[in-house]
């Protein structure tokens, strides 16, 4: 038999208790998963736009750079690419929601997206326009992997509290639900006996 399960009144007072806070955790954890669902379904619906965007400023950008290839020439774009310097604008910091862990990136544009490196008198304006399309391709792919790892991460926060809260409500409750009502029952039916022997001894002192 089960030590909780013994007909004591602490052992009742203890079930009391646990299942109080058994089914105070489970409300918790289906706000959580709620919060966090709600969450997750802004960030896939803000992905969609922001991928959305991706693809049309791809578009363009390749365009752009075909272009400033037909008027430059190939090896000479090619050059002029490695003057690009290292990224070096972004910073990753984190914030929480509901105790995941996302990231915020910061990225400075305005660092990023300086003057160009090249001399403009030497180059024409389809090269201006080619890194500029490229510029909002790389701040648009910085949004949407910050945006897809966060997604990712309240993804499994989710199934984990989904977990916890099927383990709660379907066996952690029921199974104190079930130990308040034994020893309940149990202490109700030693109260009856109690009853009936004093009250034929009453009668036989009587």
């Amino acid at each position: 038999m089960d030590p909780r399960e013994f007909p004591t009144k602490g052992n009742l007072m203890l079930a009391k208790n646990s299942l109080a806070l058994a089914r105070q955790g489970y409300d918790l954890m289906d706000k959580k998963r709620n919060v966090l669902l709600k969450e997750l379904m802004a960030l896939i619906d803000e992905a969609k736009e922001i991928q959305e965007q991706i693809d049309s400023t791809f578009t363009k950008a390749y365009a752009c750079l075909q272009r400033a290839n037909i008027e430059h020439g190939i090896s000479k774009v090619q050059q002029l690419a490695f003057t690009v310097p290292i990224e070096e604008s972004i910073r990753i910091q984190t914030r929480s929601i509901m105790g995941t862990e996302i990231p915020l990136v910061e990225y400075d544009k305005e660092a990023s997206e300086g003057t160009p490196n090249y001399a403009f008198y030497s180059t024409r304006v389809s090269l201006d326009e080619a890194q500029k399309a490229f510029n909002r391709v790389k701040e648009l792919t910085i949004k949407l992997s910050t945006i897809e790892t966060s997604a990712i991460r309240l993804a499994t926060n989710i199934k984990k509290t989904q977990k916890r809260a099927n383990a709660l409500k379907n066996i952690t409750i029921p199974t104190y639900e079930a130990i308040v009502k034994n020893i309940t029952n149990a202490l109700e039916e030693k109260e009856r006996e109690e009853f009936t022997r004093l009250k034929v001894i009453k009668e036989r002192i009587s």
